[in-house]
């Protein structure tokens, strides 16, 4: 067995370049943050209710996938079980599960929402938490919602980590055995060594509480073509920078990996209804353009309703990328890093002899563009195919009133319209010589 992936499958991810990213589950229902439970210190009878009343009857994962295309995503991945322990797939060692709830009886989430993204041509994956606040197996750490209760902690001394591992192993061995290929692993998170502020042990989890290396291979020859991340304490496939951009592409001990940024709409993963920290499409788009510049991918997460829907404020939001997406696809989907240096406020990607230059700020008249010179034969923008003249300079032109002075030699230098085309981010597509 192989050690890694295929190459096709790396390939793939990133021609890919933009998925979404589904979290959902009971947290919905309070609709207070997907770690509520976490957060205000519930205990599971507290949490019962959201499982009691659990009724997605708008469920429809036809629209989610249908959405997600229609902005420019070409993977999807869901949450099958967050840190809440519930099951959106009926569990044949779990009652934890959709297929338990009194609405929910037999039915399987996952497989609909798997079908429903093949329908749409998408890739498929699926997010897994390694921790499980609702097992009895699992020990209460510095994570768990108990951790301040002192009854809560002695009734728990005797937990053994180790059975609740076979129980992580059986459930990801049902996911990766029931739905045909999968495209995609996603495992969250290790904390080995955390203590708490006070000093105090936190009892952290990791590679030897998950047993990762067996729980790897074990993927690994379920689906040998499956791409794993990288939280399992051990390397993975590729790199998931959490709600932040890098500053450049990834390394590992000096080396490129693979890596994708997963970041939300909003302040939340999971639906939060009182959450107001929405990023704009604007920003979204720039996100996506900077990930892809520096040869990564953008997973974009949406939490749905407790009845089953994209919040309207989140089709708004993709509907909008998905109308920049339409027009300039080119300039990002299997696109790669530029070895050119971008002006000031600007991206570079590049595919074979087109390169794409991302405007985040509109300057005024032109744009200098180092290292071009004699190596472009035409540009456009690319949202409405009108051409960019190229202007050559004198490099000794002194520069003088209305007259712009010399450049030096190997810069290229484009006369820009004075309006900012009405897109998002515009983009000028150069054709190399």
């Amino acid at each position: 067995m192989p050690d890694g992936p295929p190459a096709a499958s790396i390939e793939r991810f990133r021609a890919w370049r933009f998925g979404l990213f589904v979290h959902w589950g009971l947290y919905a229902l309070p609709a207070r943050h997907e770690w509520v439970k976490n957060r205000e210190r519930l205990t599971d009878e507290d949490y019962q209710p959201y499982f009691d009343h659990f009724e997605p009857d708008l469920y429809d994962p036809r629209k989610w996938a249908r959405a997600a295309r229609e902005a420019g995503m070409r993977y999807a991945v869901l949450t099958t079980k967050h840190h809440e322990g519930f099951c959106l797939w009926d569990s044949a060692v779990s009652d934890y599960t959709v297929a338990h709830t009194a609405w929910g009886a037999g039915k399987d989430l996952v497989k609909q929402f798997v079908e429903a993204c093949r329908e749409e041509g998408l890739g498929v994956g699926f997010y897994h938490s390694l921790i499980d606040w609702h097992h009895p197996e699992f020990p209460i750490d510095l994570m768990h919602p108990q951790r301040d209760d002192e009854e809560a902690i002695a009734k728990a001394a005797g937990r053994d980590v180790q059975v609740y591992a076979d129980y992580l192993h059986a459930q990801t061995r049902e996911l990766l055995t029931n739905y045909g290929d999968i495209d995609l692993m996603w495992f969250d998170f290790s904390y080995p060594g955390r203590d708490y502020d006070d000093g105090r042990d936190g009892h952290g989890k990791g590679r030897d509480d998950w047993r990762s290396v067996e729980l790897m291979a074990m993927v690994r020859e379920l689906q040998p073509g499956i791409l794993i991340n990288d939280r399992l304490d051990i390397p993975g496939d590729f790199v998931t920078p959490e709600q932040y951009q890098p500053d450049g592409p990834m390394e590992r001990d000096g080396v490129p990996v693979l890596w994708e940024a997963c970041q939300t709409l909003n302040g939340s993963w999971g639906y939060d209804r009182d959450n107001l920290d929405w990023k704009s499409p604007e920003l979204l788009v720039k996100m996506l353009v900077d990930s892809v510049s520096k040869d990564g991918n953008l997973l974009l997460n949406v939490g749905p309703t407790a009845r089953g829907e994209f919040d309207p404020r989140a089709l708004a939001t993709l509907a909008s990328i998905g109308e920049w997406t339409r027009l300039h696809e080119r300039s990002f989907r299997g696109a790669r890093p530029s070895e050119y240096t971008a002006p000031a406020d600007c991206r570079y990607t590049q595919n074979g002899d087109r390169l794409y230059l991302h405007f985040f700020s509109w300057p005024m008249g032109h744009v200098h563009l180092p290292g071009l010179s004699g190596k472009v034969n035409y540009a456009q923008l690319l949202n409405d195919a009108s051409e960019i003249p190229r202007i050559v300079h004198d490099p000794a032109q002194q520069a003088q009133n209305t007259t712009m002075g010399g450049t030096a030699s190997d810069v290229l230098t484009l006369d820009l319209p004075t309006q900012k085309p009405d897109v998002l981010v515009p983009v000028i597509e150069l054709f190399l010589n």
